[in-house]
């Protein structure tokens, strides 16, 4: 019988004695942060103010400590976004002084550049924002907190991930990554999308959060919000996510595994209020944090790939 290893169980019987799996995954993460600064000219940072771009920025702020982040973040707003997620986005690039850009999907529903849809989700729509942001910045490499245990096609990405001209990514076209040696090499125009957290998986991300106290928006604790139930998912009631007929508004005690838009992010029952009550309910689930509470990701089967193929995060 063959057993099967999780990600830090891997890392754990890779790495020496008395060296934490942790501390491996975080060597590894700095280890890429550095060599994308080192390699490209105009790195550039996706961050929502989300557990996974959070620990990103931390590990890149502990990569070139003493100095500060040498690259600035960027966010694409659809407009939709949790309040206390941006609030916590702006006081955070404060504090580090770094430069923050947004990209808002508003402006291009404005000018006619992009159209509501039918579902009342804008997710989809953070495409062409992004890579017009990508273009006007000139950014050659774009940090992104995305992990391969969230979604299968997540799972087929490489560390470093080539995007063409279009900003378009190709699955076939995946170059290997031996002993951490990793391919930057892109023509004018491209760009390559860099995942240092690539390896972890939402247990470890947790872990991490509470081994360095990393500061995090308070909708990841358990708190009391009204709910009502929808495809399985309890969604908040807001400006943008009102109950249809026959859904009733309930007040319960929720948290967020995962931030995203308020219209196709749901919350999940829970008592988990720090961080160790978090890690030990994390460690108990059995579905992913996308599984669990993004609509968006709900589309079709291959929602996910869809969007990566033209441009997605």
């Amino acid at each position: 019988m063959t057993d099967t290893l999780t990600t830090t169980d891997a890392a754990a019987s890779a790495t020496p004695a008395g060296i934490d799996a942790l501390d491996a995954l975080e060597a590894e993460a700095i280890h890429v942060i550095r060599e994308v600064v080192a390699e490209f000219e105009r790195p550039v940072l996706l961050f929502s103010g989300g557990k996974d771009s959070v620990v990103v920025l931390h590990l890149a702020a502990k990569a070139f400590r003493p100095g500060k982040v040498p690259f600035p973040l960027l966010h694409v707003d659809t407009g939709h976004n949790f309040p206390e997620v941006l609030r916590f986005r702006d006081e955070t690039a404060a504090r580090l002084g770094v430069r923050l850009e947004v990209a808002r999907v508003q402006d291009y529903l404005d000018d006619g550049r992009l159209a509501e849809r039918a579902d009342g989700t804008r997710n989809p729509l953070q495409t062409l924002p992004l890579l017009d942001a990508i273009a006007a910045g000139r950014h050659d490499a774009v940090f992104g907190g995305a992990r391969r245990d969230e979604d299968k096609a997540r799972a087929k990405e490489r560390i470093l991930s080539l995007r063409d001209e279009f900003g378009q990514w190709d699955p076939r076209n995946q170059r290997p990554e031996l002993w951490s040696l990793y391919n930057g090499r892109h023509t004018v125009g491209q760009h390559v999308r860099a995942f240092p957290i690539s390896n972890w998986t939402e247990l470890d991300v947790w872990r991490y959060i509470a081994r360095e106290r990393i500061a995090l928006p308070p909708l990841y604790f358990a708190h009391e919000r009204e709910v009502y139930a929808r495809d399985g998912m309890w969604l908040a009631v807001s400006d943008v996510s009102a109950p249809r007929a026959g859904e009733t508004v309930e007040r319960r005690t929720v948290r967020y595994r995962t931030v995203g838009d308020l219209s196709c992010t749901g919350a999940v029952e829970s008592e988990a209020a720090d961080l160790d009550a978090i890690v030990r309910e994390v460690a108990a689930s059995t579905i992913t944090e996308r599984g669990a509470t993004r609509a968006d990701d709900r589309l079709s089967e291959a929602a996910m790939e869809d969007r990566k193929k033209d441009g997605y995060f």
